[in-house]
């Protein structure tokens, strides 16, 4: 069975989309709604950038919400309705609830770049930062944040993505990941970590921690108002990594996720259970094909869209699958 997910933060670049705004006329027409609604000239920032203007999170959030959704259509108008779920990475969450026809792209578009500025403004620029901890499991990552609390008489750091096995960041304030960068010790562990690596990730902001609760609160004003309809597929969320059609219960785990660590290996192992295994990144970039192989390489196939070809071939795939 196949099942799409939709990348987050961190995949986008300049050039996404272009070639599907050459060939799907559903995209072009998509770039001018997504333009009116929140007056940003998406062609340009899309195609031409520069980088550091596409990567203000005030204009990725929405970017990656066009670019996800136009890849979405694209997919179905060749390949046809045969999705049995979705789920999004993160700011991807918003485009699995396009796809899945609980939230209109229209909503979804202005909800997203106000998402993008009530994240960017919760906490003053320089004073939260989030590392990628490589070589740990889940549990280990936990006890040293808690750890570097402790020890450091500061906080918050918590564990904010379980991305894959071994790949967990951690987000918080910047003074308390300085602290364990240079005072981690191996053997606060038991038993002690082999190798364990830090690397700062470069965000404007401590994302899916307690310090986004200001965020939060401002995500719930502004999708109060925004409906929210039954699901036609079931939503993995990030939240809880459980299956979701409900309107209000999308509406409210979009809300909280804002603050609260993204589950994706749960997430993807939940999708396993649901008897999925194909995946189709439907989106900027390869990040989450990357994650799925780490995660489970022997139960999933991956797929990408990045080019004509990869749709053709997707469909030629999915009618072999039938």
């Amino acid at each position: 069975m196949w099942a799409a997910v939709f990348p987050g933060q961190g995949s986008q670049h300049v050039g996404m989309g272009r070639f599907l705004f050459e060939n799907f006329k559903s995209t072009q027409l998509l770039f001018e709604e997504a333009s009116d609604s929140i007056s940003t000239d998406f062609k340009k920032l899309c195609f031409e950038g520069p980088e550091e203007i596409l990567t203000l999170t005030e204009n990725t959030q929405p970017a990656l919400l066009l670019v996800s959704t136009a890849t979405h259509k694209a997919f179905s108008e060749t390949c046809g309705d045969s999705l049995k779920a979705v789920a999004g990475h993160s700011i991807g969450e918003y485009a699995a609830a396009v796809a899945a026809g609980s939230l209109k792209f229209s909503d979804g578009i202005k909800a997203v770049k106000l998402r993008g500025q009530a994240m960017q403004s919760a906490v003053p620029v320089g004073t939260g930062a989030m590392l990628a901890v490589l070589g740990l499991e889940d549990e280990q990552v936990k006890k040293i944040c808690k750890w570097a609390e402790v020890e450091s008489k500061d906080a918050p750091l918590e564990p904010a993505n379980f991305n894959s096995p071994g790949q967990v960041v951690i987000s918080g304030k910047k003074t308390v990941t300085d602290w364990l960068k240079n005072n981690f010790k191996a053997e606060i562990l038991n038993p002690p970590a082999k190798r364990t690596k830090f690397i700062e990730l470069k965000v404007s902001a401590p994302f899916h921690c307690s310090l986004m609760k200001p965020a939060e609160e401002q995500m719930k004003k502004v999708l109060t108002g925004v409906p929210f309809e039954k699901a036609q597929l079931p939503i993995v969320q990030n939240f809880d990594a459980k299956e979701t059609v409900d309107g209000d219960a999308i509406r409210e785990k979009l809300i909280r996720q804002v603050s609260a660590p993204v589950l994706w290996t749960q997430c993807i192992n939940r999708m396993k259970e649901m008897g999925l295994q194909n995946l189709i990144e439907l989106g900027p970039g390869q990040v989450l094909s990357g994650l799925t192989k780490k995660i489970d390489s022997a139960h999933f196939k991956s797929f990408n869209i990045t080019s004509l070809d990869d749709i053709k071939n997707l469909e030629k795939n999915i009618k072999n699958d039938r």
